[in-house]
């Protein structure tokens, strides 16, 4: 039988993303339950896949259909919302990413999931993309000196993250007309938002071939929303760069990894569109170019793969990766705010 799925959120990446990837995968998973915070937009959403709805999360953990739950919720609520469902018994969490705002969160939830023994995955599609895999075993089979890492990030204006510096600071009035970024306070937040936000999606990948956060060189808000964020881990230099302008260039998400010998890039298609794998394209040292064919499936497809190996068994919940790519990613966000508060450099 399917795993019977309750969904928290109820915005653009669930009606986009997540619906129309489990109904894909229809012989795993059904939708059984919808939540949204009040907006409504659960109703419409859970007519479509013949769901029940609700507002806020009592009624949904309390739906016995309800074994295996979505958090596509604001990433302040996704730690509270995890033990809520650890305490509501279902079986497996995928939680959007990122898995928390604090170290401190992060590791109640992990250790939380671990005692009763709920699989845990956070939604970082890239790191579950089939492309990664394959530019990873390029690199891995050569045995690659991996020296630099970039990631650039070029995307049309989103919502959530427009949310995130007209209104950098709950607790005050939000700006008009945008944040002043000349502020370094209201820099450093919006940075460190984003980081976890954005610059999150690749960050897993990065971790995977340099794990040890040694320290940010360099960090700044780039308006009108986005970030440039340089930093070391594990000796790799790493480059981080984002922006979203209302009439810049088409999308563009690359991560760029470079050897001694060899350029791998890894291209995503853009975000909240099913289109297939990433692409991979090879240089070598004498000016190859080898590109690789795409796959069909995309990262959205086999991250619910994933999760379902992890609930039948046939895969190993490793909660210690889970822990530690959450911790990476907010000692990078913190970093980087620390280093904008003190002009730019740490």
């Amino acid at each position: 039988m399917p795993w019977g799925i309750g969904v928290i959120g109820a915005g653009p990446g669930v009606a986009a993303l997540h619906l129309p990837t489990l109904q894909r995968l229809s012989d795993r998973f059904t939708v059984v339950h919808l939540a949204d915070q009040g907006s409504g937009r659960a109703v419409e959403l859970a007519h479509r896949v013949d769901a029940a709805s609700s507002t806020g999360t009592e009624e949904l953990l309390a739906d016995a259909a309800v074994e295996v739950l979505a958090i596509c919720s604001p990433p302040s609520e996704h730690a509270v919302q995890i033990l809520e469902a650890i305490n509501g018994g279902v079986r497996g969490i995928l939680c959007e990413k990122p898995l928390a705002t604090t170290k401190d969160d992060a590791r109640a939830v992990v250790d939380a999931c671990r005692e009763a023994g709920v699989k845990l995955l956070v939604a970082t599609n890239h790191f579950y993309d089939e492309a990664w895999d394959r530019a990873k075993h390029h690199l891995v089979a050569l045995e690659s000196d991996v020296r630099t890492i970039s990631a650039t990030v070029a995307l049309p204006p989103n919502g959530r993250f427009h949310a995130v510096v007209t209104e950098p600071d709950a607790s005050g009035p939000p700006a008009r007309g945008g944040p002043d970024l000349a502020d370094p306070a209201v820099a450093a937040d919006v940075v460190r938002q984003l980081v976890l936000g954005l610059a999150v999606h690749d960050l897993p990948a990065i971790r995977d071939l340099a794990p040890d956060f040694e320290g940010v060189d360099f960090a700044a808000a780039v308006p009108p929303i986005g970030y440039t964020v340089a930093f070391r881990a594990s000796g790799v230099r790493v480059l981080l760069t984002a922006v979203m302008l209302p009439d810049g260039p088409d999308p563009l998400w690359r991560l760029t990894i470079g050897t001694e010998t060899d350029r791998v890039d890894v291209e995503f298609p853009p975000s909240f569109v099913h289109a297939g794998s990433a692409t991979v394209r090879v240089r070598v040292g004498d000016l190859r170019t080898t590109t690789y064919r795409r796959e069909d499936e995309d990262g959205y497809v086999r991250e619910w793969r994933a999760l379902a190996a992890l609930l039948d068994g046939s895969a190993t919940m490793e909660y210690h990766e889970v822990l530690d790519d959450a911790l990476f990613a907010i000692d990078l966000a913190d970093a980087a705010a620390a280093a904008i508060r003190a002009g730019g450099s740490s």
